[in-house]
C-alpha cells in the first residue's frame, strides 16, 4: 500500500460505531482496520532491545512463539554505555528489523527510574538518574524514528515495581514527580517527539494512569507538547469512557468489544461527548498514516551485521568495578591455564523475562568464545561449579570446580542470578546471588588466589560480603545475545572496558532508600524519600556504597586538567582537557554534577547534569565541552508551578564517577523573578515576602501593637506562622478578614 490516509476526510466518514471501534485493538498486537474506507490495521509489537513479533496462532497472552530477531542487551547493560551515538544505531537496527517483518510500532523505551534495587524488571529501564535515562532513550528514539518505525515511551508513570503492579497507588508529591519521575518522559517527549506514550497500570496519588487527566493531558500535552498517540499497557484500562476522557486513545490489547460498547453508551448518555472520541480517533488515524510509507517499502537486515553491533554493544555495557594488580586484561598469548568455572559461561543468561524476552538469531557463550580467540595457546579447561536453578550447592561439581581451579593460573568464575530471580510480573526477594555460588567461590578462591568473577544479572546485586575472594570483578549484566563474545574480548584485552554503572550498588540491601516504603502496604506505596533516589540518597545520608553510581575502571588511566566554567547567556560552558595518561587506547566518560548550597528549599547534595565521552590513544589529549542550560539549575517551584533558578553561587563538579571528583569550580546566575501567589491560607511570614503583599500588610499595621509583636524577636517567629486569615481574626487586629480577600483579589 503506497496510499497515504486522508486523516481528516476519513474522520467525516466515519460512523460513530467505526470510530469507537478504532480506539480498541482488533486482537492482542494490531490496531482495528476499517475496510471500507481503506483504513488498514498496523501491527505494535515487543520489545525495547530486540524485536518480539509472536507468531502466528500462538499463545493468548502474547507470550510465547516469537520470530527470530536480534537480542542486544538490555536497557540495564545498555545504560552502562553512556553512549548515545551507540543507542541512536542500535535504534536504527531495531527498526530495520521491525521494516522486514511488518511492525510499525516497536513498544519502548522503558524510562522509568530504578527507585529500589529489587523491581523485578529493573533490566528493562536505565538508571536511577532521570537525566541519564532520558539522553539514552532520546537517542534510541530517535535511531528508530528516524526511519519510519514508531516507539512507545513507557511506562508512564511512576511505575517502579512489580508487586501489586496493576493497582498499586505510587503515593509521591508533585515535586518529587517533576523533578524525579517525570523528567526522563520529558526530555525523550520534547525531543524526539515518540509515536506514542504508554500509560502504566498502577495508580497516582489514587488515580489510575490510564484515566488521569492531568497526567496524560495537561502534563504530557500541555506542559511538554506531546503530538502523538496515547496507549494503554496491555490490560490497564480501568473505566474506558473516563480513559477517552482523560487521553488515553488507544486501548490495548483488544477487549473484545466491552471498550467500545462503553465509550457508545457514555456517548449517549452525555457522559462523554463525541468530540472527545473524534479527538482520539484522530489520533489512531494518524498513527496509521505514519506507519504506511515502512509498511509499503518494506525491507531485510543483516543478521550478522547486527550480531557484530549487538556484541559492540556488550562489550560497551559491561562494567569493570574491580581489577587489583592489573590481574586484568590476560594475555592471550603466554601464561598457563585458564580456569572457566561456573555453567554461566557455558549456557549463558542474557536477557530478562517476561514481554521483552527475544528469540536471538544466535547465542554466543563465553566459553566458545575464549577457546576460539586463544587458538590452544592458553588451555582452557571447564567445570560448571552448580546448577544454576538450584538452591544447593552440589560437593561433586564444587569439588570438580576446585581441581580445575588449582591447576590453573588463573580462575574466571561465572555468577549470577537465575532467570526465576528477576523478572516482569514480580519483585525480587533479596539483593544477593545464590547462596550455593557463593559457596563455589569460597572454595575456589581457596584453591587460586588469581580469581576473576564475572556477573550475569539484570539488577544490581550484593558484592560486598564476597568481592575480597575475587582480585577482579566484571559486572557483565545481561549482554543480549554476543555477550559471551565480549566477555571474551574484555577479559583478553581485545577490547578495553569503557562502561560506567548507571545505578548505585549499595553495600547493602537495608541502606537502600525505598527500605520501609516499599512494595507498600493496603494498596499504596509511599514515595517517603522523596528527590533522593539513587546516589541521591546515599550523598545524603553520607552512606558508604560498594561501587557509586558512574564508575567503571579501565585498562588504561586519564588525566583532567584545565577545568573551566563561565556563565554565557542563559548557559553556562564547562570546558576542560582529558589526558589518556596509561598504556591503552580507552573510552572516558565525563561526567558534570550541580550543586546548589544554598537553596531555600531542600535540594540533593549533587545532581548529574551531563555528560560526555572521549576516546583517546595512549598519551593523547583532547577538548571536552559540555553545555548547562538554566534548567540544569532549576527546582520545580510547586507554589509557582513551573522551573526556578534561584539567583546565587552553584557548584559545578567534574568526575569519573558521583564520588570520583576531579576538579570543581563556581558559577553564579542571575535568578528567576518569581512571585509565588497569596491566598487567604498564607501564613504572615508567606505575605511579608510578597512584594506587593508584604507592602501592604506593612502599610495596614503602621504602628499598631501587633505589628511590634509580629516583629518581635521572641514571639514573632511563632506568630508570622500563622495564616493571615486566621490572625485577623484575633480580638484587636487591625486588618479585617474582608481586607485579607480584598487584598488576595487585588495582588493575584
Amino acid at each position: 500500500m503506497t496510499n497515504r490516509l486522508d486523516v481528516p476526510a476519513v474522520l467525516t466518514a466515519l460512523t460513530l460505531e467505526e470510530k469507537a471501534s478504532l480506539l480498541d485493538g482488533s486482537d492482542f498486537w494490531h490496531t482495528q482496520p476499517v475496510e471500507r474506507l481503506g483504513v488498514p490495521a498496523i501491527m505494535v509489537t515487543d520489545g525495547p532491545h530486540g524485536l518480539r513479533k509472536q507468531a502466528q496462532e500462538s499463545d493468548h497472552l502474547g507470550l510465547t512463539a516469537s520470530v527470530p530477531a536480534t537480542c542486544f542487551p538490555p536497557a540495564a547493560g545498555l545504560a552502562s554505555t553512556w553512549d548515545t551515538g551507540l543507542l541512536h544505531r542500535v535504534g536504527s537496527a531495531l527498526a530495520a528489523e521491525c521494516r522486514a517483518s511488518g511492525v510499525s510500532v516497536l513498544l519502548g523505551p522503558g524510562v522509568n527510574m530504578k527507585r529500589t534495587p529489587l523491581c523485578g524488571r529493573n533490566f528493562e529501564y536505565f538508571s536511577e538518574d532521570p537525566l541519564l535515562a532520558g539522553e539514552l532513550a532520546v537517542a534510541l528514539v530517535d535511531g528508530i524514528q528516524e526511519n519510519d518505525v514508531g516507539t512507545s515511551l513507557k511506562h508512564f508513570a511512576a511505575n517502579n515495581q512489580e508487586t501489586d503492579r496493576m493497582t498499586v497507588s505510587a503515593d509521591v508529591d508533585e515535586r518529587t514527580l517533576r523533578e524525579i519521575y517525570l523528567p526522563a518522559f520529558e526530555r525523550v517527549v520534547t525531543r524526539a517527539q515518540p509515536w506514542t506514550v504508554m500509560c502504566s497500570y498502577n495508580r497516582i496519588n489514587g488515580v489510575y494512569a490510564s484515566e488521569d487527566p492531568w497526567l496524560l493531558t495537561d502534563v504530557l500535552r500541555g506542559d511538554w507538547g506531546f503530538d502523538g498517540l496515547v496507549v494503554s499497557d496491555w490490560g490497564a484500562v480501568n473505566a474506558r469512557e473516563a480513559a477517552v476522557a482523560a487521553g488515553l486513545d488507544l486501548e490495548m490489547p483488544s477487549s473484545g468489544g466491552g471498550g467500545t460498547r462503553r465509550i457508545l453508551d457514555a456517548v449517549a448518555a452525555g457522559q462523554l461527548s463525541e468530540e472527545d472520541v473524534d479527538r482520539a480517533v484522530t489520533r489512531v488515524l494518524t498513527l496509521v498514516d505514519r506507519s504506511l510509507p515502512a509498511l509499503a517499502e518494506g525491507g531485510s537486515f543483516d543478521v550478522d551485521a547486527h550480531h557484530a553491533l549487538a556484541r559492540e554493544a556488550a562489550v560497551a555495557s559491561a562494567v569493570l568495578l574491580k581489577n587489583e594488580g592489573g590481574l586484568l586484561p590476560l594475555d592471550p598469548s603466554a601464561g598457563g591455564a585458564i580456569a572457566v568455572i561456573g555453567e554461566f559461561a557455558r549456557s549463558p543468561r542474557f536477557q530478562g523475562a517476561g514481554s521483552s524476552q527475544v528469540n536471538p538469531t544466535r547465542v554466543d557463550s563465553a566459553l566458545d568464545a575464549l577457546r576460539a580467540a586463544l587458538e590452544g595457546r592458553r588451555e582452557v579447561t571447564f567445570a560448571a561449579g552448580f546448577v544454576v536453578e538450584s538452591e544447593s550447592a552440589d560437593p561433586a561439581l564444587i569439588a570438580e570446580a576446585v581441581r580445575a581451579a588449582a591447576a590453573a593460573e588463573v580462575a574466571v568464575v561465572f555468577l549470577g542470578l537465575p532467570p526465576s530471580y528477576e523478572s516482569e510480573g514480580y519483585d525480587r526477594a533479596h539483593m544477593n546471588l545464590p547462596a550455593h555460588q557463593l559457596e563455589l567461590l569460597r572454595a575456589v578462591a581457596g584453591a587460586n588466589p588469581n580469581v576473576v568473577v564475572v556477573l550475569s544479572n539484570g539488577s544490581v546485586v550484593s558484592v560486598a560480603d564476597w568481592q575480597d575472594d575475587a582480585r577482579a570483578l566484571l559486572e557483565g549484566w545481561l549482554l543480549g545475545q554476543a555477550g559471551g563474545s565480549a566477555t571474551a574480548d574484555l577479559l583478553l584485552g581485545a577490547a578495553n572496558p569503557s562502561g560506567r554503572l548507571a545505578e548505585t550498588i549499595p553495600v547493602r540491601y537495608e541502606d537502600n532508600p525505598a527500605l520501609g516504603a516499599f512494595p507498600g502496604e493496603h494498596g499504596h506505596v509511599r514515595y517517603g524519600e522523596g528527590l533522593l533516589i539513587g546516589y541521591r540518597w546515599y550523598d545524603a545520608h553520607r552512606l558508604p556504597v560498594a561501587y557509586p553510581f558512574g564508575h567503571g575502571l579501565s585498562y588504561t588511566t586519564f588525566a583532567y586538567d584545565d577545568l573551566s566554567v563561565t556563565a554565557e547567556g542563559d548557559t553556562v560552558e564547562v570546558r576542560l582537557t582529558v589526558t589518556n595518561t596509561g598504556g591503552h587506547a580507552g573510552r572516558e566518560t565525563v561526567q558534570v554534577y550541580v550543586t546548589d548550597p544554598e537553596a531555600t528549599v531542600y535540594r540533593p547534595d549533587q545532581e548529574l547534569r551531563a555528560f560526555a565521552t572521549v576516546t583517546l590513544e595512549p598519551g593523547l589529549s583532547a577538548p571536552v565541552s559540555l553545555t548547562l542550560d538554566r534548567r540544569a539549575f532549576a527546582f520545580w517551584h510547586v507554589a509557582a508551578g513551573d522551573w526556578v533558578v534561584e539567583g546565587g553561587v552553584f557548584g559545578v563538579r567534574v568526575g569519573a564517577s558521583s564520588r570520583d571528583i576531579r576538579g570543581e569550580a563556581t558559577v553564579e546566575l542571575k535568578g528567576d523573578a518569581i512571585t509565588p501567589p497569596v491566598t487567604t491560607e498564607s501564613t504572615v511570614d508567606a505575605w511579608l515576602a510578597h512584594p506587593s503583599g508584604g507592602e501592604w500588610l506593612r502599610g495596614a499595621l503602621g504602628d499598631h501593637g501587633f505589628g511590634a509583636l509580629l516583629f518581635d524577636e521572641r514571639n514573632g517567629q511563632m506568630l508570622r506562622a500563622i495564616p493571615l486569615q486566621r490572625l485577623s481574626r484575633f480580638p484587636g487586629f487591625p486588618i479585617t478578614e474582608a481586607d485579607v480577600e480584598a487584598a488576595v483579589t487585588r495582588l493575584n
